[in-house]
C-alpha cells in the first residue's frame, strides 16, 4: 500500500502535505536499514499500520493552531510525525527513552524539514512543560501510562474536548479501563474500512491539571 491510502481518507491536504506523506516511505526504508525501528512486515505496510493508524487520532480530535502535543514512547515517530504533517501549525514534542529510535525520528524530521517537531531522548517523567494533549500508541497499560504522564497536562483547555490523553489501543480494553469513569473509546473501524482497523481504537481520557505543591 502506498500514500494513496492516506489521500483516500484525508482529501483536503495541501501540496506540501501530500509531498511529505509521499516522502515518508523512502525515508523510513532508508533509515530502517541502518537502525531497525520498524519490522520488515510493517515497513512494507507503512502507510496502513503506521501512518494511517496514527492519523486515526485526527478523526477523533482536530488540534487547534498553536496547541502543544506530547507523543510519549514515539518509537520511530508514531503517531507524532504523521500528525505533525497533518497539523503544521501545532507544536509536537516526541519523546522516547531509546536513543536509536529518537535518532531515526530526528533524521526523518530533518529529511521532511518539519519545523513543528522536537524529538527528545528522555523518559517522559523528565520532560518539562505542560501540554494540551498527550498521544501514544499502546506503550503501556492505561494505569501505568497515566502514572508516567502525571502533571503534564495544561490547566486550561483550548479545545471543546478537555485536555487529556488520546491513546491508540487494540483489543478488549474493559478490564484495563474499568477504573476510569470519564473514558471514551472510539472504534477506528467506523472511520477506516481496512480490516487492520477492525479491533483498533482511540481511547480518550480527560486529565485534571495537577499543579506543583
Amino acid at each position: 500500500m502506498n500514500a494513496d491510502l492516506i489521500f483516500k481518507y484525508f482529501t483536503t491536504l495541501t501540496d506540501a502535505q501530500r509531498a511529505h506523506f509521499l516522502e515518508l516511505e523512502a525515508l523510513y526504508q532508508d533509515w530502517n536499514k541502518k537502525i531497525n525501528v520498524v519490522s520488515r512486515k510493517d515497513i512494507d505496510e507503512l502507510y496502513l499500520r503506521h501512518v494511517l493508524h496514527s492519523l486515526g487520532i485526527a478523526k477523533i480530535q482536530i488540534f487547534n493552531e498553536g496547541a502543544d502535543i506530547l507523543d510519549v514512547g514515539t518509537g520511530g515517530g508514531f503517531p507524532g510525525i504523521p500528525l505533525a504533517i497533518l497539523f503544521p501549525n501545532v507544536n509536537f514534542t516526541l519523546v522516547d527513552a531509546i536513543g536509536k529510535k529518537i535518532k531515526v525520528v530526528q533524521e526523518v524530521v530533518e529529511g521532511l524539514q518539519l519545523e513543528n517537531v522536537t524529538a527528545i531522548h528522555s523518559r517522559v517523567e523528565d520532560i518539562p512543560g505542560h501540554f494540551d494533549f498527550i498521544v501514544s500508541r499502546a506503550v503501556a497499560a492505561m494505569p501505568t501510562f497515566v502514572h508516567w504522564t502525571k502533571g503534564k497536562i495544561k490547566k486550561d483547555s483550548a479545545h471543546e474536548r478537555k485536555n487529556g490523553i488520546l491513546y491508540l489501543k487494540g483489543g478488549d480494553l474493559a478490564e484495563e479501563l474499568q477504573e476510569y469513569t470519564t473514558v471514551q473509546v472510539f472504534d477506528l473501524k467506523e472511520y477506516f474500512e481496512e480490516e487492520f482497523f477492525e479491533t483498533k481504537k482511540v481511547v480518550y481520557l480527560p486529565q485534571k491539571y495537577k499543579g506543583h505543591n
